[in-house]
């Protein structure tokens, strides 16, 4: 069995030798280096290149997102931002996802030897799941979001009805993504007129980076674009982007349609969840709405895809080859939730068409 080649950048001593023992300890993983910063990093990896590089951002001689610009215009490699969580560095982790970067794994000030012996598994497994993906399309990730029981939408919502509520002009999109879904959202939501239905996003981020990420695409878009807060309105030519760490839920009185922000427990390993958000709307929406899964790992959104297809909903998968991950939109095809699946560039023409009233 072929190992996956692994060089570990970071200019604290503890991080790369906690992690290069712990990953050698996977049949999986072979840690072929490590280097205080990226001017060593390269020198070493133009010896032997890596399958895949764990990257810190703030550094000596050369930061982090420079290098990984320097990685991706050379020889594009599956890169693992492993950076320090903070208010004040999430617009620095979202440069990071936006130059390429396919993960990122956050770690504390405070306890980092005990948070990388404790997350120690969570972190092999991305670095996997990195060297899977597709480089063709790569672009940036999902966080890591740390494994806990599996639970589902219910413990959220309760179970949808199965009548669809009546047709009416309103129009809903929600979307969920999550590995490589960064950079698919920007190609999504910047190819959209300002006269745009309302859309409801669930991107699997941490607490502090949304807000961010929502920041730069509403700079980089004509619809507006926000992290959303409690009673939002979706309204035509806004995007809501589920906040890191709390649920987002569709709600509607009368004739308009608004979000509640909530806490509750992980579904499907995430908060936010798209299961979460997808039931919700399967909900509210009923036949009023677009369903759209793209590029993510894991299995997140697949049933509440499905129940958004039950009561009357268009569905909308992203199609394996442009994706980084096909794993969510592979799940909910195999559940049959998916009414199509479409590359990710004509996914912008099927919002504004179901925005002008023809179905998808």
């Amino acid at each position: 069995m072929k190992k996956i080649k692994v060089m570990i950048v970071d200019d604290s001593a503890v991080v790369r030798k906690v992690l290069t023992e712990k990953m050698e300890r996977s049949l999986e993983i072979e840690v072929i280096g490590s280097a205080s910063d990226p001017i060593f990093a390269m020198d070493k990896m133009m010896k032997a290149w890596p399958d895949v590089v764990v990257l810190d951002v703030e550094m000596p001689r050369m930061d982090g997102i420079t290098f990984l610009k320097k990685i991706m215009s050379q020889r594009p490699t599956p890169v693992i931002i492993c950076s320090t969580l903070t208010e004040k560095g999430a617009e620095t982790t979202i440069q990071a996802l936006s130059a390429g970067a396919v993960s990122i794994v956050t770690k504390p000030k405070a306890g980092l030897k005990d948070f990388l012996e404790d997350e120690a598994n969570d972190i092999i497994n991305v670095v996997k799941v990195a060297a899977r993906a597709n480089l063709k399309r790569i672009v940036h990730a999902d966080p890591l979001t740390k494994v806990a029981p599996k639970l589902t939408a219910d413990a959220v919502l309760s179970p949808p009805s199965v009548r669809a509520m009546a047709q009416t002009t309103e129009r809903i999109v929600a979307i969920g993504t999550s590995t490589g879904g960064t950079q698919a959202l920007e190609a999504v939501l910047a190819a959209l007129p300002r006269v745009s239905p309302g859309i409801v996003i669930v991107q699997h981020m941490p607490e502090n980076f949304t807000a961010a990420f929502a920041k730069r695409l509403n700079d980089l878009c004509e619809i507006e674009v926000k992290e959303a807060v409690q009673g939002d309105r979706v309204i035509a030519g806004r995007a809501l982007i589920a906040p890191g760490g709390k649920h987002m839920l569709l709600k509607r009185s009368g004739a308009q349609y608004h979000v509640d922000v909530i806490d509750g427990p992980l579904v499907s390993r995430h908060r936010p969840s798209v299961n979460v958000l997808f039931r919700s709307v399967a909900q509210q929406a009923g036949k009023n709405a677009l369903g759209i899964i793209m590029t993510g790992m894991g299995d997140d959104g697949a049933q509440g895809l499905k129940e958004m297809r039950d009561v009357g909903a268009a569905t909308l998968g992203q199609d394996e080859h442009s994706c980084v991950v096909y794993g969510m939109p592979k799940e909910a095809n195999k559940l049959g939730a998916v009414q199509r699946e479409l590359p990710l560039s004509k996914i912008p023409q099927e919002i504004v068409n179901y925005g002008s009233g023809n179905r998808t």
